[in-house]
């Protein structure tokens, strides 16, 4: 069962909180600490008024530490850590500006301007807090020029007034912008985040889901190994022997059968349809009604086992509920070994034989390759499958005299349509069958490991597109 936590992400609204208490909180600290090294400018530009301006400036700064001091209290509202220092810092300009004569006011315009410029690079209010800044900021001062001001409105507005003036409602305009900015990046980077945390939530469900899927395979694939015939009791039915099985997948659609009934040894090679967990169902369908049709039913020809096997897969396929169709079904080798009496039947796979040029009195037409000593020649098989079939017609059966010394292979088309090589193209049957004629002389066991590594070469860092089976079998 799943048991998967989904993580949420915080608000919009919460993350530009936080940023607006950070940044606030910053310049707050900054220009209480700055205010009152202000003073050494106001000496050199108005002395008269600095005892007057230092205390106001150590008023506002000492203000303004309260409200760093005690931030916290702020921190579902962090405006108001901004907002009421700058109204304070507005204030002491205002008076400041309202005392002043035309010199003094023109320098001290850039303190003012770099109050509201360096208020507009950190905070972050809504739109209605700027508004009130500004109009308190106006109100503070036509009150303090008309209580302290002798220079006249036009006086004031072109030496520096008309520029603030510009600068604040500029300034307005920039702590809106870069609200508004940074409001929307909080937004996109929480929807990312969201993003990610769906992503990686499905991750982990379909991890889980996998890992549930394999394991169930696993266990398919322990029961498919236990139903195939046993290798030790191949080996000891047919020493001189080898089988490469190589699945594409954790479960197969080859597969290798093998029985002894009364004095005679059947060996089969397999190709059912599809691979995987589809055809690893057939395959242990038809290595189950192999041993029931040999075994149980005691037929033992291999082309009236072929033709039973047959009626039994469609007969069990139709009976699933779903109709059977021309592709399912299994390709096979078939061979039944009696003595020097080898039998052979097949459905679309064929069987090879390399034999001695000396020992050769027949086989010389068809597939054939072969060197200064031996000859590969193909015993064909029936073009149909175990299955349905537009043209189905009864299994034919082929036999053969072994003589001391053949080599007997069966297999699937798993080797021969593998991909690979420089120019990432099939193997091909004729490159197996001269492969084969030039590990023939080997030991079984050599063989099998040479196969498996041609292959594996040959494969390099391709894909493995089938079930590979092949058997190898020494008279």
């Amino acid at each position: 069962m799943l048991k998967i936590k989904r993580r949420s992400v915080g608000s919009w609204q919460s993350e530009l909180r936080a940023s607006a208490y950070r940044y606030h909180s910053s310049i707050a600290l900054v220009a209480a600490l700055l205010n009152p090294f202000w003073a050494i400018i106001d000496y050199y530009t108005i002395p008269v008024h600095i005892v007057d301006f230092f205390s106001v400036r150590i008023g506002v700064s000492l203000v303004t530490l309260l409200f760093v001091v005690f931030k916290k209290k702020f921190i579902t509202h962090p405006e108001v850590i901004a907002f009421v220092p700058f109204i304070l810092f507005s204030v002491q300009n205002a008076y400041m500006y309202s005392v002043m004569d035309i010199p003094e006011l023109q320098k001290h315009t850039l303190a003012y301007i770099a109050t509201f410029i360096g208020g507009g690079l950190f905070v972050l209010w809504h739109f209605s807090y700027s508004i009130m800044l500004f109009i308190i900021s106006l109100a503070a001062n036509l009150i303090f020029f008309s209580m302290y001001g002798h220079l006249s409105a036009a006086e004031v507005f072109v030496n520096g007034g008309m520029l603030t003036l510009s600068i604040a409602l500029l300034t307005i305009l920039l702590i809106h912008t870069r609200t508004n900015l940074t409001k929307k990046e909080i937004i996109s980077r929480l929807a990312l985040a969201e993003s990610n945390r769906q992503l990686a939530f499905k991750n982990e469900i379909i991890e889980e889901k996998n890992k549930d899927i394999r394991d169930s395979i696993n266990y398919a694939q322990r029961i498919q190994w236990a139903i195939l015939s046993d290798v030790k009791e191949i080996k000891e039915g047919l020493p001189q022997s080898f089988i490469l099985f190589k699945p594409k997948d954790i479960v197969s659609g080859d597969f290798y059968w093998f029985c002894r009934k009364e004095d005679t040894t059947f060996i089969a090679a397999a190709d059912c349809t599809g691979h995987g967990v589809p055809g690893a169902f057939m395959s242990m369908i038809a290595n189950s009604f192999l041993h029931e049709v040999v075994g149980e039913k005691n037929i033992l020809r291999p082309d009236l086992v072929l033709n039973e096997l047959r009626e039994k897969i469609i007969r069990s396929l139709k009976q699933s509920g779903e109709p059977m169709e021309n592709k399912d079904g299994l390709d096979i080798s078939l061979c039944a070994i009696r003595g020097d009496v080898l039998t052979f039947s097949g459905a679309n796979n064929p069987l090879w034989m390399i034999r001695r040029l000396e020992d050769i009195s027949e086989y010389d037409d068809g597939n054939t390759v072969r060197n200064e000593k031996y000859k590969l020649v193909e015993i064909p098989s029936d073009k149909q499958p175990i299955g349905t079939h537009p043209n189905s017609k009864p299994f034919s059966m082929k036999t053969l005299r072994l003589v001391k010394g053949d080599l007997i292979y069966l297999f699937t088309d798993g080797f021969a349509d593998q991909f690979g090589g420089p120019r990432k193209k099939k193997f091909m049957y004729r490159n197996f069958a001269e492969l084969l004629l030039t590990v023939h002389d080997k030991s079984m066991e050599e063989q099998r490991h040479t196969l498996n590594l041609v292959i594996e070469r040959w494969m390099g860092d391709l894909e493995q597109i089938d079930d590979i089976l092949v058997i190898g079998l020494r008279h």
